[in-house]
């Protein structure tokens, strides 16, 4: 078990919490973190990529000059690939992108990238996120004590005034608990966690 300490956003101790070495001492596995990363990247694409074909462009369906007897190569109809405004051959067509990752790798890579947090000194774990004020530059004081610069927030329950406070900060994501994932993780620089979220987390990972 690893022993993780708990603070305060008023950058005060408030105890500590123990963490499963499973999660909080995992092995770093680049190959599995990236089937994850790709995993998340491929399931928030749009797919809605749309070509039109030969039988979709708008235009007559004449032949454009008879076959033979004026010179020129033959030609079927404007709509042909190999003329300009033509159709496209074997073009994009709206697709779902998202690829299958087994969920005991999913869990891998997140337990890999918490303990890599951990040995880097970059989680956090808050006792709450209640705060009195839902003023951005108050906020910003506080984080500056507890000195988070780019960090995900992951949560439990929701506070109205941190939410609020946080909107116009650009290095500061906010996430709930489900919606974790390594993507996210590994793009800020530091973890945010609340005491709650991350007990909820450990028994998810550990399941």
């Amino acid at each position: 078990m690893a022993t993780i300490s708990v603070m305060s956003l008023k950058n005060k101790a408030a105890g500590s919490v123990e963490l499963h070495d499973q999660v909080a001492a995992a092995p770093l596995n680049p190959f599995v973190i990236k089937d994850a990363v790709v995993e998340v990247m491929a399931r928030r694409r749009q797919g809605t990529h749309k070509a039109k074909t030969r039988g979709e462009v708008t235009g007559a369906r004449r032949k454009l000059f008879r076959q033979k007897g004026t010179g020129n190569a033959r030609q079927g109809y404007i709509q042909a690939p190999h003329r300009r405004h033509g159709g496209i051959v074997f073009g994009p067509v709206p697709r779902d992108h998202s690829i299958k990752l087994n969920k005991k790798v999913k869990k891998m890579a997140l337990c890999a990238v918490i303990s890599e947090k951990i040995r880097n000194g970059q989680l956090i774990v808050l006792d709450s996120l209640k705060i009195e004020s839902n003023k951005t530059k108050d906020l910003v004081k506080l984080l500056e004590g507890l000195k988070i610069t780019r960090a995900l927030v992951v949560f439990k329950e929701e506070e109205e005034n941190f939410i609020l406070a946080s909107r116009n900060l650009q290095n500061v994501t906010l996430a709930h608990l489900s919606g974790l994932n390594v993507y996210d993780a590994l793009k800020h620089e530091q973890l945010v966690v609340t005491m709650d979220a991350l007990k909820d987390i450990e028994g998810r990972l550990l399941t």
